[in-house]
């Protein structure tokens, strides 16, 4: 039998609990999304281009905030921390970074694949999940859109390995993840580079947010 809407909310809540995330509910006008976003995917970012749930593959601004809309509540999600490292800084992290935050890129997309499943079979058809980061499901190979010499398109997302787990990141998809935090009052900032070099963080204390909607 389908749980009312009060009583899902609750036990995905429960349930994100008991992975070590805090899950707290947002109203659909509360989920800032602006072109800015892709932007700063665009120039700046190492992974742009390279993984099926980032840019350009990722939906538009346009289309995200139009299917935001489309949803009453949603579930914002905290992540605090980086499992598998305890405590580190600048100089113990590697160039090649990506893969040294796998755990970390699981917990946040596996939590929010977990609870998008959850509601879903609950009978929650609409339910959707928008994680964090660059991809990771094929942590020992790259991305079928990385592999792929010269121009990809859309019809390129058929070969990809796990098809089933990836959903684009907020970020990815234009969702401004600093202020939408900020309209449930949690308070995320940046985190300062040793010499200002991309990636070198200069702690641990790292604030992941994940959300998932429902209708």
């Amino acid at each position: 039998m389908e749980k009312n809407l009060l009583d899902e909310i609750e036990f995905l809540k429960a349930h994100a609990r008991k992975k070590g995330v805090n899950a707290e509910e947002i109203a659909p006008g509360d989920i800032v999304v602006s072109q800015w976003v892709r932007f700063k995917c665009r120039y700046g970012c190492k992974g742009y281009g390279k993984h099926l749930g980032c840019p350009p593959y990722a939906p538009s601004p346009d289309e995200t905030r139009r299917m935001v809309n489309e949803y009453s509540i949603g579930l914002l999600l905290s992540f605090e921390g980086v499992p598998g490292h305890g405590e580190f800084g600048p100089d113990d992290i590697p160039m090649d970074f990506h893969p040294w935050y796998a755990d970390l890129i699981k917990w946040v997309n596996g939590t929010v694949h977990e609870l998008e499943k959850t509601a879903f079979y609950d009978g929650y058809y609409k339910a959707f999940g928008f994680g964090g980061y660059p991809c990771i499901w094929c942590e020992h190979q790259h991305c079928v859109a990385e592999e792929s010499e010269g121009i990809v398109d859309e019809s390129i997302r058929r070969k990809c390995r796990h098809m089933d787990l990836v959903r684009p990141s907020m970020e990815a998809a234009g969702i401004d993840v600093f202020a939408t935090a900020g309209n449930l009052g949690w308070k995320l900032s940046t985190i300062p580079c040793k010499n200002l070099e991309y990636g070198k963080i200069v702690h641990s204390r790292v604030h992941s947010i994940g959300l998932v909607l429902i209708e």
